[in-house]
């Protein structure tokens, strides 16, 4: 007589029975803009591809109208500048009267309200374009599109930057604000500007915590999207950062 056999459970239904987990759900591009800060890398590689038209459009429409609600609070600052403005200019070309620089004043103030829109997507293109060419010098393989999503994400803290300096406005004694230094944070705001040297004034804005963060976020992005070590791509970044101090150098130099 002949045992009856069991035949085990296949491998096939065994597998059957295990619950698949769901795949992984792709980040938001509001994420991005939160991420950005604490997982930039992250951030890099995912958006390699994707594209520099989002962050580009949220840093230009944030920055420009947080910036332009903070005209208020930042107009003494605007009035200091303009003053001191306008005594180089009657002192290098005594045929210049104060009439003619308030007229000058008047259009400036309406070109400004505009330019608080213009300047950040033409920022973000010439500093993308200074960082596509420092990364091809270090060996990067970046593309130029690349660079402008690195670039157009690196500047998200000028949002908060903007933020910052309306804050600064709104809480600090107007007397105070006598220079756009004044509400930097670097080591700049601490001098006078009636009294210090434009170009060390220059110098030293440079130093901006802001403006630092942003060189490390490009130094990061171009590390990720370019395929280098980040030794050679934050010399890249410093490379930028050199490159983007000589116009404030030269304009301070010829103030004083």
């Amino acid at each position: 007589m002949t045992e009856p056999t069991t035949s085990a459970p296949s491998t096939g239904s065994f597998h059957s029975d295990v619950p698949i987990p769901p795949a992984a759900k792709p980040a938001s591009r509001w994420e991005d803009f939160v991420d950005i800060f604490y997982a930039p890398s992250a951030v890099f590689a995912r958006r390699e591809h994707s594209g520099f038209g989002i962050p580009l459009l949220v840093c230009t429409l944030l920055i420009g109208a947080i910036s332009l609600a903070n005209m208020g609070v930042l107009q003494p600052i605007m009035d200091a500048e303009f003053a001191r403005a306008t005594a180089a200019a009657m002192k290098n070309n005594p045929s210049i009267t104060a009439e003619q620089m308030e007229k000058g004043r008047a259009i400036g103030q309406s070109i400004a309200k505009v330019g608080v829109f213009l300047g950040p997507p033409v920022a973000i293109f010439l500093v993308g374009l200074l960082l596509w060419i420092a990364g091809k010098i270090v060996g990067a393989k970046q593309t130029f599109a690349a660079a402008l999503m690195v670039t157009s994400y690196a500047y998200v803290p000028r949002i908060l930057q903007a933020v910052i300096n309306g804050v600064q406005g709104l809480l600090m004694d107007p007397s105070t604000l006598t220079g756009l230094q004044r509400i930097s944070l670097s080591p700049a705001r601490f001098l006078d500007p009636e009294t210090s040297s434009p170009l060390l004034i220059a110098a030293l804005g440079r130093l901006d915590l802001i403006t630092i963060w942003v060189t490390v976020l490009l130094g990061i992005g171009l590390a990720v999207t370019g395929k280098i070590p980040r030794s050679k791509a934050f010399i890249a970044a410093a490379l930028v950062w050199l490159i983007g101090s000589v116009p404030q150098i030269l304009q301070a130099a010829r103030q004083g």
